[in-house]
């Protein structure tokens, strides 16, 4: 299965407010129940136990509506450890629902800005995290976007994405037709999983950055969890 170099909807400027509305509201459907949390957070939870962190602060780049900020926090929350979380998004209906959704969450900041142009210092966080956002670019641009991340990460980047396959395709595009009428995500499903890279190309674009060691994982359904160590 070839490589789709065709834009999401998602991706082009300014696209209309219901249906962004609608999309969002849907991915946050998708992260509950086809593993975007629990892949956001494992290799979060299992460095922090590692290395027993009291806190941590981190950087969610692409952040949508926040979700994946909201539940590292509460995980953070339950564990008793203190975080802080920057949502960065530079879609201003995607920062605005997000920063409505996360009034109650002291720990995260919504900021919209360009993750490849982030507007903070060098080594401004532990942790930065890029959760189902660059197979929207690439390959060189992810690679250009890494190095960047690697300036303002101390720790370590997380990247949660998917994994290009043909099942994985048919599966998404006939569940959509089935589940919603929203234009925007029975176009931008089928075409995130076309968009992807499979396990093989994500280590090699991870090697081209040349950031740092990296881990590297598969996780059921066709997704990919990396660490790079800064």
């Amino acid at each position: 299965m070839k490589r789709s170099e065709e834009k999401e909807l998602m991706d082009y400027p300014d696209p209309p407010r219901e249906l962004l509305e609608g999309e969002l509201k849907n991915l946050r459907i998708f992260n509950r129940y086809l593993g975007g949390y629990r892949c956001a957070t494992h290799e979060l939870s299992r460095f922090v136990r590692r290395h027993r962190l009291a806190e941590f602060s981190l950087l969610d780049v692409g952040a949508g509506s926040a979700d994946i900020a909201s539940g590292i926090a509460r995980w953070a929350r339950s564990k008793g450890i203190q975080a802080r979380i920057v949502a960065l998004d530079i879609d201003p209906v995607a920062a605005q629902i997000a920063a409505e959704r996360v009034r109650h969450l002291s720990e995260i900041t919504v900021v919209r800005g360009d993750a490849a142009a982030p507007p903070f210092a060098t080594g401004s966080f532990d942790f930065v995290l890029a959760s189902q956002f660059m197979h929207h670019f690439s390959e060189e641009k992810n690679v250009e976007l890494l190095r960047t991340w690697s300036l303002l990460a101390r720790r370590a980047i997380l990247v949660s994405d998917l994994v290009r396959h043909p099942l994985a395709y048919h599966a998404i595009r006939c569940f959509t037709r089935v589940w919603t009428r929203n234009i925007m995500t029975l176009t931008d499903a089928p075409r995130s999983v076309e968009r992807s890279f499979t396990a093989a190309e994500w280590g090699e674009l991870f090697r081209r950055a040349a950031i740092g060691k990296f881990q590297l994982v598969s996780v059921f359904p066709f997704r990919i969890l990396a660490r790079l160590d800064i």
